[in-house]
């Protein structure tokens, strides 16, 4: 679509906004904001106020990654999580996927990535030296690996195990319930959930 097709320069403006957002087109950020056009003003501007203070207010873990409220999460902050467990994930996205399974009860950590070098990143643009400084710590008895089974997710659980070796800790990776090149993200709660809960010792 071209600029002529839309009556307002403002239209436009949202529209290419809206359009940044991953999956959306033009077509469907059209729809949006026409959407919000027919809302009450004030509900909009609520809506765009959430964002806002999101984007500003939301904080990284200082621990684990992961978003937060505060600078330690709730799920690091809770003494009733196993303290003593760590389930090593890619995203934030990942951790909300195995939370919605109920059936992991310890701590994380959120790499921030797996290693690509076809995308250019290696292991220093990861969450890795902080991983292995809790580790150090003689606090952590298990590290489960939940990456997603692709090539460079088990190019980064090698990595990661030639790291935590040197330490005396149990080293598991999630059964492969989850079918050899998925994304957790994509896998289904129960399927993910028995992955949990039936890791296997990860050998080279």
């Amino acid at each position: 679509m071209n600029q002529q097709q839309f009556p307002s320069q403002l239209l436009e403006n949202a529209i290419n906004a809206f359009s940044t957002l991953p999956g959306i087109g033009r077509k469907t950020a059209l729809r949006m904001v026409l959407h919000l056009l027919r809302q009450k003003e004030t509900d909009v501007e609520q809506f765009a106020e959430s964002i806002a203070q999101a984007r500003k207010q939301i904080k990284y873990c200082k621990v684990c990654h992961n978003i937060s409220d505060n600078d330690i999460c709730d799920i690091c902050n809770n003494p009733k999580r196993d303290q003593t467990t760590i389930c090593v994930v890619e995203t934030i996205k990942d951790v909300i996927s195995i939370e919605n399974t109920a059936q992991y009860k310890g701590l994380y950590h959120v790499l921030g990535g797996i290693i690509s070098p076809m995308d250019g990143v290696g292991p220093n643009d990861l969450e890795i030296e902080s991983l292995i400084q809790r580790v150090a710590s003689g606090k952590i008895k298990e590290v489960i690996f939940a990456l997603s089974t692709t090539t460079e997710g088990d190019t980064t659980n090698f990595y990661l195990f030639r790291k935590l070796s040197p330490y005396n800790i149990k080293i598991t990776t999630i059964a492969r319930g989850v079918a050899i090149g998925d994304e957790l993200e994509y896998t289904d709660e129960i399927t993910l959930g028995r992955s949990i809960i039936n890791r296997i010792t990860f050998n080279i």
